[in-house]
């Protein structure tokens, strides 16, 4: 029996430390299948970073708004996603197959300063490819990048130390079904290397199914994507109710599903139609765990003094008051912590609860809804007066804050 420990024990770790900690969940949707011909990108980040908060930058040639973490920002030029005065938004997704890591070697140790970099240099998706096609080689890159612009631009490049793949979302050759999805492996690097594949094949199944109805939308990336708990591997679906109270326990192992204790963050940018000012291309963010998270929109414009304070960095907390009070509640569902790896485990009663009406993912779903139900009236005004009244932006920050701390504080008590 003795002789089996060392084996069971490095099984037990191979499935608890399996997939890495920069593992994150992506797409880049045309605007051909968005039911307002808006292109989309989303990053749903994991990473070992989970304090993070969004900063607003005046760069170079450009302003922008990024998600970054708030331990090393702004002595590290990093950032994950985010969007410029001219419209352009940039993220990555930590690629694993790409690259012949060296010892010593970090991989991907680039991907956030390139982000940053280029945020405040480049207004297009062509200016991005001119971007990767001057930089220093190597490049210390190792990572798939979505871009979209205000042009109705939307593509993905898989990135090495020297090369790159491009694949238009808006070519039919690229992306048959109008969108690009990706996790933590590349398509043109080695085969069946990499991570996420479980992964990219619930992200690939919903967004196929949405995208042919024309129904890709912000909303519904946050619901069906970032807060799924379905894993098509083993066939079940959390929210089934099958396994919560009284069918079962009301925990679960959490592996493979798209939200993961190590989640930081999820964002959609909604780009803009061409006829549209780039300054209406708004940044949905919702920072913390997504699960008990509440998204809210921003932009960049008047951004240097009008940022809500909720996704600001707040020092005492060391992060945006947004992602300390969704990760204080993720806290609370990985509860067990009793010996190593215990943080797989899952309080999936505490986050949803339906035979109760009951768990923070029920509590959040409304504050949410009405996130949308007050925002989407203004920027329909704002695309049809051709530009943000920013007066108009300020009282629409002010009203999101009001339901969302008092959410918060309730669920905190």
């Amino acid at each position: 029996m003795m002789k089996c420990i060392p084996f069971m024990l490095s099984l037990f770790s191979a499935f608890v430390f399996a997939e890495p900690l920069f593992a994150c969940t992506s797409a880049v949707v045309s605007g051909k299948v968005t039911p307002d011909g808006r292109p989309l990108l989303w990053k749903h980040r994991d990473t070992d970073f989970l304090r993070n908060h969004v900063a607003y930058v005046k760069g170079e040639k450009y302003d922008f708004i990024a998600d970054v973490n708030s331990s090393n920002f702004p002595e590290l030029k990093e950032a994950w996603i985010g969007t410029n005065t001219a419209g352009f938004a940039l993220m990555n997704t930590q690629s694993y197959n790409l690259v012949e890591i060296k010892d010593g070697e970090e991989r991907g140790v680039a991907n956030g300063r390139i982000i940053y970099r280029a945020l405040e240099v480049c207004a297009t998706v062509e200016d991005f490819r001119h971007f990767l096609d001057t930089i220093a080689k190597p490049s210390m890159i190792e990572a798939n990048f979505g871009v979209i612009d205000a042009k109705g631009g939307a593509a993905l490049f898989e990135v090495d130390y020297y090369k790159y793949t491009m694949y238009d979302a808006n070519d039919p050759k690229d992306a048959p079904y109008g969108y690009i999805a990706r996790t933590n492996f590349s398509f043109t690097g080695k085969v069946n290397e990499g991570a996420g594949y479980v992964r990219y094949m619930e992200a690939d199944q919903v967004l196929m199914k949405a995208s042919a109805t024309g129904g890709v939308t912000p909303q519904g990336i946050f619901n069906d994507l970032s807060r799924s708990f379905r894993n098509c591997m083993l066939g079940i679906d959390l929210r089934s109710g099958d396994f919560n109270y009284p069918k079962g326990a009301g925990w679960f192992v959490d592996h493979d599903f798209i939200p993961r204790s190590g989640t930081s963050c999820s964002v959609v940018v909604q780009g803009v139609r061409p006829d549209e000012k780039a300054e209406l291309t708004t940044m949905w963010t919702l920072l913390g765990y997504p699960p008990t998270g509440v998204a809210i929109p921003l932009w960049v414009k008047g951004t240097g003094k009008l940022l809500p304070p909720m996704v600001c960095l707040d020092k005492k907390l060391a992060a945006a008051p947004l992602s300390d009070w969704s990760l204080r509640l993720a806290d609370n569902v990985y509860c067990y912590k009793q010996g190593m790896g215990t943080n797989r485990y899952l309080n999936w009663e505490r986050l949803y609860s339906p035979a109760r009406g009951d768990g923070y993912m029920i509590r959040l779903a409304p504050i949410e809804e009405e996130v949308f139900r007050l925002t989407v009236p203004v920027l329909d005004s704002w695309r049809r007066q051709g530009e943000i009244n920013v007066d108009e932006m300020k009282t629409l920050y002010r009203e999101l804050e009001k339901p969302v701390q008092t959410i918060y504080k309730l669920l905190l008590e």
